[in-house]
């Protein structure tokens, strides 16, 4: 009898296309009232004013359209992830220019000599700056680069590729999780819940401190174990497999560290810290950065004086190597625009709305966590779910009485958890296909450190709700 494999990331993301699809046949079609909200340059619902639409249940066609959709809007002409997977191909160019030089490679062998022995410190330092730009500004497609950067150096470390996926993935996310600034999360959705973003700081900045303790201990065991015992990994089946693949062939002697080896490295790291620059004072986003490796791979070949067929082709072949992310990225995209075009997305709302009416202040406030947790699944886009749900979560908490700010810590709590492990969203997706980590394996792994923040959130929020 063949054993049972679960399906790749492609099949899971169509299948939910198509659950989705079903459900706009299930669920009656509706809307809310929607008006411009001048803080926020966008339209937003007006509490109470949800009424019946005609039916647009989808259909097989546009299950197949979907995932096209997802990239690039056939009906309305409006970019859906199109700028994201195309970044995803730009840094994939890159990344195969400097890779060629030898640069990176040779970086990684000084490294570990330099840390032989407390590579396991790489992880809290590195974690907390990914939680730092998470808090800040929202970290999200801006960490997929440093998948491809740091897996090298995690498995080079006698970890596993999860070690590294975890960093930047939970790093981020725990930082999201507890955003305190952050302007696509906690300003915007304080703006349209009519408060303060400053509002409630204390309690985020709790949230953000007491998630990245139990994040990093959580990680720290894991990786420990794994590198007393790698049989202790996750992708123990695939441990040679994925050393080859990352590391290559091995070598007897370390590379040569060139001068020309590291003018690319100190190329390769000004790329990061103009893009992060770029994001967070500059309001750059996918269009800006892309150019930006863009104009690194040249530079980088021009150093490492390549000629122009050899830094095409190697460009190219890069680009080629994170294909397969691009496409998931667009895949995931599709699963919004079914829900959307099927016109249920504010019939959920609806029902949420009715469940939170007339509930006590601690009982209000996690059955918002829960609600926004629910939603969060169907919108992966932080901006996105705080501009739809707040204002009307939010003069609901008025009748519980139950401070709004507190509604705006449950919002981003509930949906900094969720993009831990939602397969809509694009960087969840795209930063496991990077690491090879299956997202089924993911999901088993980091199961428990979920439970964990589920539990600390509850406890949080229940008790800004009572004092």
């Amino acid at each position: 009898m063949k054993k049972f494999t679960f399906p790749s990331a492609y099949t899971i993301l169509f299948f939910l296309i198509a659950l989705i699809a079903v459900m706009t046949w299930v669920i009656p079609a509706g809307h809310y009232n929607m008006v411009m909200n001048a803080d926020l340059g966008k339209e937003v619902p007006v509490a109470g004013t949800y009424q019946p639409a005609a039916p647009q249940p989808q259909g097989a066609v546009d299950v197949l359209l979907a995932p096209i959709d997802g990239l690039y809007n056939h009906k309305t002409n409006e970019a859906g992830a199109i700028d994201v997977s195309l970044f995803v191909l730009i840094i994939g160019g890159f990344l195969g220019v400097v890779g060629k030089t030898g640069a990176i490679d040779a970086g990684i062998e000084r490294v570990m000599v330099r840390l032989s022995g407390k590579e396991v410190w790489m992880i809290p330092i590195l974690m907390a700056l990914f939680a730092a730009g998470g808090t800040i500004y929202g970290m999200a497609e801006e960490s997929l680069p440093f998948y491809t950067l740091l897996v090298p150096v995690m498995v080079a470390a006698r970890f596993d590729p999860v070690v590294a996926a975890a960093t930047v993935l939970i790093g981020a996310g725990i930082g999201t999780l507890g955003s305190t600034i952050n302007p696509f999360a906690t300003v915007i959705a304080a703006n349209a819940a009519g408060v303060p973003f400053t509002t409630g700081i204390g309690l985020r900045l709790l949230v953000l401190v007491a998630g990245w303790l139990v994040c990093v201990a959580y990680v720290m065991r894991y990786a420990c174990r794994v590198r007393r015992d790698p049989a202790c990994s996750l992708l123990a089946d695939k441990w040679e497999e994925n050393r080859a693949h990352f590391l290559g062939q091995r070598r007897e002697e370390a590379l040569a560290f060139t001068p020309v080896r590291k003018i690319v490295l100190v190329i390769f790291a000004l790329a990061f810290a103009v893009m992060i620059y770029g994001v967070a004072v500059r309001g750059w986003w996918m269009a800006e950065i892309s150019a930006l490796f863009l104009a690194a791979a040249i530079l980088t070949g021009l150093v490492a004086r390549m000629g122009e067929e050899v830094l095409t082709s190697t460009f190219v072949n890069g680009a080629r190597d994170l294909l397969g992310v691009a496409l998931i990225i667009g895949i995931a995209r599709g699963i919004v625009v079914v829900m959307d075009n099927g016109m249920i997305t504010h019939t959920i709302l609806n029902y949420a709305e009715g469940l939170v009416s007339g509930l006590s202040t601690a009982v209000f406030i996690n059955v918002t966590f829960w609600l926004e947790a629910v939603l969060s699944f169907l919108v992966p886009s932080s901006s996105g779910l705080a501009v739809l749900t707040m204002p009307i979560m939010a003069p609901l908490a008025d009748f519980a009485q139950v401070p709004r700010d507190l509604v705006v810590t449950a919002y981003q709590s509930a949906s900094g958890l969720v993009n831990l492990i939602t397969p809509t969203s694009a960087v969840v997706m795209g930063g496991l296909a990077i690491a090879r980590v299956p997202y089924a394996r993911w999901l088993k792994w980091v199961a428990p450190l979920l439970g964990i923040l589920f539990v600390m959130l509850t406890l949080i929020l229940s008790l800004g709700a009572l004092f």
